[in-house]
């Protein structure tokens, strides 16, 4: 008769989210794991795999909670071009917050810290990147259609510029403690949508 699992794995996942997203992935080792956990070892390889498996899993994971509330706010009926707007702007005041100042984002610490030699974190990072690009093209190309965005700009190319934007606003947020600089840059961004 099989054992029963003497902890929430859903609960372990987010624990280890948190550790790995404010550690980061080599910085975190499996004793400090099983610590923050508060499980096994065994435990830990039996329901999640390796700590590389665990962290993509805690990966997946962050995505399935951010992306749901971007992709509400830009497809939200009515005016697109406000919704972008205020992607640029809640992006930028996240960076700067005290709480997730220096976390930052977790798909961004990933690519600084894995992509260029973890080909399958590599991918994660990529897919996330290619999400957040298409949600943002299809509300540039819904405000074009609706007269908010002149038909002379390029909504696949200011899309990619603001996703260009989003991450380097992270990785700016998480090292600087001058919130002029990312509210700043933010707004001068947006004067590109005009």
């Amino acid at each position: 008769m099989a054992r029963t699992k003497e902890f929430d794995p859903d609960a372990a996942l987010q624990s280890a989210l948190e550790l790995f997203w404010q550690r980061g992935y080599e910085a975190t080792s499996m004793a400090d794991l099983v610590e923050h956990l508060g499980i096994g070892r065994a435990s830990i390889y039996a329901t999640f795999g390796n700590k590389h498996e665990l962290y993509l899993k805690a990966l997946d994971r962050y995505a399935e909670n951010r992306d749901p509330v971007l992709l509400t706010e830009l497809s939200a009926p009515g005016p697109a071009l406000p919704a972008v707007r205020g992607v640029v702007r809640r992006f930028a005041a996240e960076a700067m917050a005290d709480g997730s100042r220096l976390a930052g984002c977790f798909v961004t610490n990933t690519a600084a810290e894995l992509a260029s030699h973890d080909s399958t974190a590599a991918r994660r990072v990529e897919l996330s990147w290619q999400h957040i690009e298409t949600l943002l093209h299809s509300a540039l190309v819904r405000a074009q259609a609706q007269g908010e965005l002149p038909v002379s700009r390029d909504p696949r190319g200011l899309a990619r510029m603001l996703l260009v934007f989003l991450q380097g606003v992270r990785v700016v947020g998480k090292a600087s403690g001058e919130p002029g600089r990312v509210r700043d840059a933010a707004e001068q961004i947006l004067t590109l949508l005009d």
